[in-house]
């Protein structure tokens, strides 16, 4: 009954009248990553639009931490009353809950609003590597006989199981190394600690990396000369979407309010210019279309987490 009347409260608070009583109680956007992470990038465009949208202000908190299930957590608890949401990438609502052994939610404890972008992963490496394509990576892997390093945003996230699915179906040996950030490996890769990532394009200019190869159905056009993993023999597909949620049991209405805004700040031109930026590739779906794909994705990596064993390797 409590948390029934805190929905309500809220409701009331975003679907009322006063812009002056909406003033007072800014709406927090939680970020699961640190600042310059893609979600980072996206929410904070997003909140410039949503307060001028809806009248009312926004502010991005990061929560980083535990490959981003600690900012995830840190909304499952907030009280419904749309004040509270999260903008996050797929890892840590529909990798993590499976992949964790107490990830403290489930992926159902959160309700999508809206998709925003979708990114596929792609084999990255320095210039300097000695890498130029995948059968030069899979030579250098056997040589070292397991021992080759490859570099992760953490235990269970989308980079981790792409090469963990990688190096099973190629059956090339790889030592997993995981760090908190994409700043951290790419730190890790300037400095000869790893020499392999797969992660979204964004990394890959800035920071003079080349791509060997791209878990997508098709080459992106960014990186023509870079093969899909189906024309290397394996029918590997990963991207990393990132979407707003908000606790679940928030009120139909307010969602329906975040819903429209969302809608509308994704074709803004200052969120495309700025996921063009970080070459992330701009995807809407509402709140229907979002929660179906996030059911899919959820059972998807359940599915071979589960059958992969990979929960008991971590």
């Amino acid at each position: 009954m409590v948390r029934f009347a805190a929905a309500l409260a809220g409701a009331a608070l975003l679907l009322g009248p006063s812009g002056a009583a909406r003033a007072q109680s800014p709406v927090t956007i939680v970020v699961n990553f640190g600042p310059g992470a893609g979600n980072d990038v996206a929410a904070r465009i997003a909140a410039a639009e949503f307060q001028q949208e809806l009248g009312q202000p926004f502010v991005v908190k990061n929560t980083t931490g535990a490959a981003g299930t600690i900012g995830a957590a840190e909304v499952v608890r907030a009280r419904p009353d749309g004040q509270t949401l999260l903008l996050s990438p797929i890892g840590p609502v529909t990798v993590q809950p499976s992949f964790m052994r107490n990830a403290g939610y489930h992926t159902a404890d959160l309700a999508p609003i809206c998709q925003m972008t979708d990114a596929a992963l792609v084999i990255q490496t320095p210039r300097n590597s000695g890498l130029r394509t995948v059968a030069d990576l899979e030579a250098k892997a056997r040589a070292a006989n397991g021992a080759m390093p490859y570099g992760s945003t953490g235990p269970g996230t989308l980079t981790h199981l792409s090469m963990v699915a990688w190096t099973r179906a190629a059956r090339v040996p790889m030592s997993h190394v995981p760090y908190r950030s994409p700043g951290d490996v790419i730190f890790a890769m300037q400095q000869g600690g790893v020499a392999v990532l797969s992660d979204q394009p964004a990394t890959v200019r800035p920071n003079d990396l080349q791509v060997l190869a791209v878990f997508a159905p098709e080459r992106l056009p960014e990186f023509p000369d870079a093969p899909t993993m189906r024309e290397l023999g394996h029918d590997l597909s990963f991207s990393i979407w990132q979407g707003l949620f908000a606790p679940a049991g928030t009120p139909p209405a307010v969602l329906a309010r975040y819903e429209a805004a969302c809608a509308k700040a994704v074709r803004s031109q200052a969120f495309r210019t700025g996921m063009e930026r970080i070459q992330t590739p701009v995807v809407h779906r509402n709140a229907a279309e979002f929660a179906a794909l996030v059911a899919r994705d959820a059972e998807r990596m359940r599915t071979m987490i589960e059958e992969g064993g990979l929960r008991q390797a971590e």
